[in-house]
Order: structure tokens, then C-alpha cells, then sequence
């Protein structure tokens, strides 16, 4: 998978050197390229912003600076991309939509900040077919600074989904939230050694080997979590 992200804080994704997106792109399994929006201005000052018509707070992101990175991104593309937008007026992000990001080929992330984008610039790039898909996305009911935390987010939940990325792949098929019996279920307790501390102790039944046993009390303990925290999921 390749990942163009373009932003005006390009040392916001230093994380993405870490952990298992770090070593996917050691091992070839992505490769992300980061784009200085600045760099893409026309101006002396290198302005990205405005003020909004019809008056309000805030600055809006110009649609000029914007179409100018972007067509940047396409003319390096091998196949159309994806664009991805983080916003908090998208559709909400979830696993089924982390699993649907990881099967596409090239993400390209534009990301906000201020009172956002230009909203001609999703508009025109719905309508201009360089792109397989535009995706808004939104990462929950709240408003962040800019949509760089929200871009690093659904790449840990998508890139971890990629085959090879993790070492293991049944971690991920017992992940809360994953297809089939945990699809809307939220991962029940977890326990390692030592089998006592503090006072508390690992339930009996994980220590039993009786794997049919395991399985059915992980999958009633999920049910209880999940209606506990969850209830809407099991509606």
C-alpha cells in the first residue's frame, strides 16, 4: 500500500516510523510519502488560508492551495487513489471501514486544520473521477485541532489489517469489532501470567485446557462487556 498525506505540520506522522507501521515500511508492506502543504503556495508569505465567506470565526484552507498539492499526489499515482478526508461531519469511522481502507492499493490523506477545507475541493474531486473513492471520515463526536490525529488513527486501525503486518493474523480475527462472531461484539477480559496477583485471581476455566470451554466463556464474557458498555451494538 503507498500513503500520501499532505499537511502543514508534516512532523505530525513522525509516529508512523514506530511500532508496526515502522516496520511495515522497512519491510516494503507500505510505503507513505509526506507532503509540506506550504510548499504548494503561490504566494510570498505562503498563505493556505482565508477568511470564510458570509462572515464567522476561524480561517477556511484555500481550495487553490489545496488543488495544487493534491494534483501534486495524482501525477505520481500508478493507479487512482483513494482520497481520504478527515473530518468531523464524515461518516464515522469502524472496523468494517478500517477493513475496507486496507484493501485499496493508495490512500491519499488531506488534512485540515482551522475550520477546515475549502468545501469545493471534496466536491471537485467527487466530480473529477481521479480518484477510485472520496472518503470523509470522521473519528468520533468531538472536534480536534486538525485532522492529523484522526489520519494517524485510521492508519493504525487499517495498516495493522494489511497481510504480513502482523505476525500473528488470528490477533486480528479476535479483535472486538472483527467479522463474524465478535462483528459487533467489544473484546471480552484478557489475562497472562501469573495466574494470582493482588488478591485476583485468572479465572479457573482458562487454566483448564478445555478449549471448547475457553472459547464459550470468552464469548459470554464478550456478551457481557459489550452490553455493559455497548448496549446499542446488540440492539
Amino acid at each position: 500500500m503507498r500513503v500520501d498525506l499532505i499537511t502543514i505540520f508534516p512532523e505530525y506522522f513522525s509516529p508512523l516510523k514506530l511500532s508496526l507501521f515502522g516496520k511495515a515500511q522497512e519491510a516494503g508492506l507500505v510505503e507513505v510519502k509526506i507532503h509540506d502543504l506550504r510548499s504548494f503556495t503561490i504566494d510570498k508569505h505562503k498563505t493556505v488560508d482565508d477568511a470564510p465567506y458570509g462572515g464567522g470565526p476561524g480561517m477556511v484552507m484555500s481550495a487553490v492551495v489545496w488543488g495544487e498539492a493534491i494534483d501534486a499526489v495524482l501525477k505520481q499515482a500508478k493507479t487512482k487513489p483513494v482520497l481520504v478526508v478527515p473530518t468531523p461531519s464524515g461518516n464515522v469511522f469502524n472496523q468494517e471501514m478500517a477493513i475496507k481502507l486496507a484493501s485499496f492499493d493508495h490512500l491519499v490523506f488531506i488534512n485540515g486544520r482551522y475550520e477546515g477545507i475549502d468545501s469545493r475541493v471534496v466536491e471537485h474531486y467527487q466530480q473529477s473521477g481521479e480518484f477510485s473513492d472520496v472518503i470523509e471520515v470522521s473519528i468520533g463526536d468531538y472536534v480536534l485541532a486538525g485532522g492529523e490525529v484522526a489520519a494517524l488513527v485510521i492508519l493504525e486501525a487499517t495498516s495493522r489489517l494489511i497481510n504480513g503486518v502482523i505476525g500473528n493474523e488470528d490477533s486480528v480475527t479476535d479483535d472486538s469489532f472483527a467479522p463474524g462472531e465478535m462483528q459487533n461484539l467489544l473484546e471480552g477480559p484478557i489475562y497472562t501470567r501469573p495466574p494470582s496477583w493482588q488478591g485476583l485471581d485468572v479465572p479457573e476455566v482458562l487454566l483448564s485446557g478445555d478449549h471448547a470451554k475457553i472459547a464459550q466463556w470468552r464469548k459470554d464474557e464478550a456478551l457481557k462487556r459489550t452490553r455493559k458498555f455497548r448496549p446499542e451494538l446488540q440492539a
